[in-house]
């Protein structure tokens, strides 16, 4: 890789190029645009270059839903956001520019201060295979012991549906890890999942640095009583909430995975008992399985939440019937007079892709509020039958890969006081006049465990369904503008022509007519 920028865990994101950028051969992007987007026809691209093997267990780990192709951000932002927050770990992308360029910026969005590095390639580069030599040369010129423990190379769509051959990339090199992935929007449903498939190959190469002998001890020293490995990215107060309530049984909470750096994954793997807390980590499931390990379901939220996930626990590690009441009887007072402190009256649709949607869930219907719909983008799973069975219990629909399609029209069905969404879903609850919370950056992004996630929704739930009215008069007064014939700018009033428009129409009533007839033939 060319010396342009060093690359520097301080940095701001940036992307480091390989090579000058040649716009008329940049990216090897074929010329009919093919992309995630693409859908199957990416996907048998891939296969034709060897890559079933790979697709069909990401098909078996990750079940596609209504649609063949992702609905959120590029799954790809998942793993990259993974690596960028380990320390001394680098991250390489392999992928068309445009899509580079799109990672990299969502990452300095959301606060990333690490370099993303690039290499890139053109039509001519991407099948001779000289992709990949230079994948190889770059890795070697990046592996120095000094600066990083690992370097993760990600295949994007193009790379992948080419064959690039990651898995021939050399384990190690002067003593820096090297971990080849792969995370095509064809075959990754949502950027949820694509952490998961880092965090599982990171597990699998620790494990297997276990098995070959001694690995370094936690930073903080190895704890001395037993661990609770914690499988979810959550607001950090969480994983503390986590580790008093385990106090009681003797239990402390271990490392969170995904871990901020390398030698935490030993302590995971280290971890007897491992808590799913998202549901849809499929690899990471697999390999603390493959070390041995019971994996529980679920999680700390509201009180029944509470008191189950505690004895699930518990019994995970055999502790005495006593110590786990013991625990309950510390706790779940407290979580019951923070939710009757902080109660939500208001009916509410819940929609996300972040993987925790059925845990807000809980712990919105612990509030009181009148929850009628939770839709996940993510895939049904052994970890999430706990908060499944509860929610639909209480009547509550809940829906596993959940299209955009299905959380606006159960919005739009229920009308609720709050629609809690993605991006789209809010802005279309917004033009019907309905207050809207987008569930990352205002609903996820709060404690949620134990007696201080009890009362951390109230308040930003309360607040929105009390701007109803507000809602209503905005949606009074900009009523038909911006949409159908006064979408766009005007000077004046728009020029309708309903004589061009009923011409129209009536090619395309004929079109249909023949094509029904074709049907027929």
């Amino acid at each position: 890789m060319s010396n342009e920028k060093t690359y520097d865990d301080t940095a701001e994101v940036d992307v480091i190029r390989g090579a000058p950028r040649d716009p008329s051969r940049d990216a090897g992007v074929p010329s009919d645009g093919l992309g995630c987007h693409s859908g199957s026809e990416m996907k048998k691209a891939a296969e034709l270059a060897g890559n079933t093997e790979l697709l069909d267990r990401y098909a078996a780990d990750y079940p596609q839903g209504p649609h063949d192709k992702p609905q959120s951000m590029c799954p790809a932002f998942g793993s990259l956001r993974v690596g960028l927050r380990m320390k001394r770990v680098a991250t390489v992308l392999s992928g068309s520019a445009c899509c580079v360029y799109g990672l990299t910026f969502v990452s300095h969005f959301y606060g990333a201060r690490r370099s993303v590095g690039y290499v890139p390639f053109n039509s001519e580069t991407l099948v001779t295979g000289k992709l990949f030599e230079d994948i190889r040369d770059s890795v070697h010129e990046m592996a120095d012991p000094d600066r990083f423990d690992a370097i993760v190379v990600t295949n994007l769509c193009v790379p992948t549906a080419s064959g690039v051959p990651l898995r021939l990339l050399p384990d190690e090199i002067n003593g820096v890890r090297i971990v080849g992935i792969d995370v095509p929007g064809f075959g990754v449903p949502t950027h949820a999942e694509a952490k998961d498939i880092l965090a599982g190959a990171m597990l699998d190469y620790a494990r297997a640095e276990i098995k070959a002998g001694p690995v370094a001890a936690p930073t903080g020293g190895k704890s001395d009583r037993p661990t609770v490995s914690l499988l979810g990215e959550m607001f950090p107060a969480d994983p503390m909430m986590i580790g008093a309530m385990l106090a009681p049984m003797g239990l402390a909470a271990g490392p969170v995975v995904p871990c901020r750096e390398w030698r935490e994954l030993y302590a995971a793997l280290d971890s007897q008992v491992v808590a799913a807390i998202h549901p849809f980590y499929t690899a990471a499931v697999r390999s603390f399985q493959a070390a041995g390990r019971t994996v529980v379901g679920s999680a700390p939220v509201g009180r029944d939440g509470t008191a189950a996930w505690l004895k699930a626990i518990g019994e995970a590690y055999n502790v005495p019937a006593a110590q786990i009441a013991a625990a309950q009887n510390a706790f779940l007072p407290a979580i019951e007079g923070a939710l009757a402190g902080a109660p939500i009256n208001g009916t509410i649709t819940l929609s996300g892709y972040e993987g925790s949607e059925l845990l807000v869930a809980r712990l919105l219907v612990e509030s009181g509020a009148d929850l009628r719909y939770v839709g996940t983008a993510c895939a049904r799973s052994e970890w999430s039958e706990p908060d499944r069975v509860w929610l639909e219990d209480k009547g509550i629909k809940v829906q596993f890969r959940a299209s955009l399609e299905d959380d606006c029209a159960a919005m739009e069905g229920v009308r609720p006081d709050l629609a809690i969404g993605t991006t789209p879903v809010v802005q279309k609850a917004k033009e019907l006049g309905i207050p809207g919370l987008y569930y990352t950056n205002l609903i996820s992004a709060r404690p949620l465990m134990g007696p201080a996630g009890a009362g951390s929704l109230a308040e930003v739930v309360n607040a929105a369904i009390a701007g109803k009215e507000r809602m209503d008069s905005m949606k009074a007064f900009f009523e038909g503008v911006g949409s159908g014939d006064t979408a766009g700018v005007w000077e004046g009033s728009p020029n309708l022509r309903p004589d061009f428009r009923a011409a129209h129409q009536k090619k395309l009533e004929k079109k249909a007519r023949a094509a029904k007839a074709e049907q027929m033939i």
